[in-house]
């Protein structure tokens, strides 16, 4: 894979580079991130073998979250999932086809399909602690203790009961299946993908971010719907709106008011 020359600029300006940027590249990304869940021209797509190879590796993790339910696989690292899929015949080994495309996809550098966020996780192997993190009520998410767990229980007693969690720890496993999922559903468009979702590794849920949102919302939650809603308005009154990804960042990647950002010592 290679940037696309409006990709290319955009690198060089958050590489330090001294190098002029075309207004026209700029209209472009802008263009792109406001319309993040559509084609666009210069996008990145995976060949038709690695499509192939994706559709493999996403059934085979499915599987693996059905065997060990949907909360616990969000704490489940990349070789517990190699593990679990070895152990049961009902989803059957990861192929080396399948492991070479997701070790690429984990150590390929964002920034040649569109996502210049920071990368928190850096090894494939690298895992969530899980004797630090601890199951939320009625939510089936996790947070870790310390600052996350005090800052969504500050939330709730601030706001009330119509605030939920709706999205907590992520496991590299977890990050995988989300990214894996949507580029899937959109013919193996990566940089699409990256504009809705942080590819795996980039994700800042696996150190501590969380997402909230209004009981009885339901997937509204995560658009900018959620904005109209007296929850986000609360919270913004009350400071708790430090987002991750702002409106009009330039980290590739669409506007979630949904995000809590956590200032730990790692992000």
């Amino acid at each position: 894979m290679v940037p696309s020359p409006a990709y290319a600029a955009w690198m060089s300006v958050f590489k330090d580079e001294v190098q002029p940027i075309d207004d026209r590249y700029i209209k472009d990304y802008l263009n792109k991130i406001e319309n993040f869940d559509e084609k666009h021209t210069e996008d990145i797509f995976l060949r038709a073998d690695q499509k192939v190879t994706l559709k493999s590796a996403l059934s085979r993790l499915k599987r693996i979250q059905r065997i060990v339910g949907h909360g616990h696989f969000a704490l489940l690292s990349f070789d517990g999932a190699v593990k679990t899929a070895k152990a049961y015949t009902s989803v059957g080994r990861f192929t080396k086809k399948e492991l070479d495309f997701m070790e690429m996809i984990f150590y390929e550098d964002s920034f040649l399909y569109g996502f210049m966020g920071d990368k928190p996780l850096k090894n494939l192997t690298d895992t969530i602690d899980e004797p630090k993190a601890v199951k939320i009520p009625y939510t089936g998410n996790y947070l870790y203790k310390g600052l996350p767990l005090e800052m969504y229980k500050k939330i709730k007693k601030d706001i009330g009961d119509d605030v939920i969690l709706t999205s907590g720890l992520r496991s590299v496993t977890k990050q995988f299946m989300l990214f894996l999922s949507k580029a899937h559903s959109n013919d193996g468009n990566l940089s699409l993908a990256s504009r809705s979702l942080a590819p795996p590794g980039y994700s800042f849920h696996g150190v501590g971010d969380f997402d909230v949102g209004q009981v009885g919302f339901g997937v509204l939650n995560f658009t900018e719907k959620f904005t109209d809603t007296p929850i986000y308005k609360k919270l913004e009154d009350l400071g708790y709106i430090k987002l991750r990804y702002s409106k009009g960042n330039y980290l590739g990647v669409r506007f979630e008011p949904w995000h809590i950002k956590v200032k730990l010592q790692s992000c």
